[in-house]
């Protein structure tokens, strides 16, 4: 079974780092993501998607990330239960956070550039850094030309289709 979730939004309020009674750092927030499509006429719509994070991911997101800030996230969704005060069960979907990185937008409150680093937890499998490898490598085109990878301003157009195998 398959339970993954990736998720890029705008964290919706300030944020607050909480310990449970044994010390665990969590953080519960909420992200807005925008839907991919609008139907004509209409403004894309938004969901409000609930977020937890415990532990180093908690404290990670509290010290680098604020209100209004554009993160992703990847984790697992959740359903669980808890009687409100009014003595009602409620009903929570979130998503609890395995990894979360920076989206490389610019910082709003200094203008710096925020470089792309990614914090991960100690449980979770390590990062792929295929394209670096690749450019480290000296892969060739079929006509012997090196094939340079790195960022998308990189890319070129192919204007043939010799040597594309589809």
């Amino acid at each position: 079974m398959l339970n993954r979730v990736i998720l890029m939004g705008r964290i919706t309020q300030d944020l607050e780092l909480k310990t449970t009674q044994s010390g665990v750092s969590v953080l519960s927030f909420t992200i807005a993501v925008d839907r991919n499509y609008a139907r004509q006429g209409e403004e894309r719509q938004t969901d409000f998607i609930d977020c937890v994070a415990w532990r180093q991911q908690a404290e990670f997101i509290n010290r680098y990330f604020s209100k209004g800030r554009m993160i992703a996230v990847e984790g697992s969704l959740q359903k669980r239960s808890y009687d409100g005060r009014d003595g009602n069960k409620r009903w929570v979907t979130e998503v609890v956070i395995d990894s979360v990185s920076f989206t490389g937008e610019r910082a709003q409150q200094s203008g710096d550039y925020q470089p792309s680093y990614q914090s991960r937890s100690e449980q979770s499998a390590p990062r792929n850094d295929f394209p670096r490898e690749r450019e480290q490598n000296n892969y060739r085109e079929p006509d012997n030309k090196p094939i340079s990878i790195g960022g998308l301003d990189d890319f070129e157009e192919i204007l043939s289709d010799d040597g594309v195998p589809f």
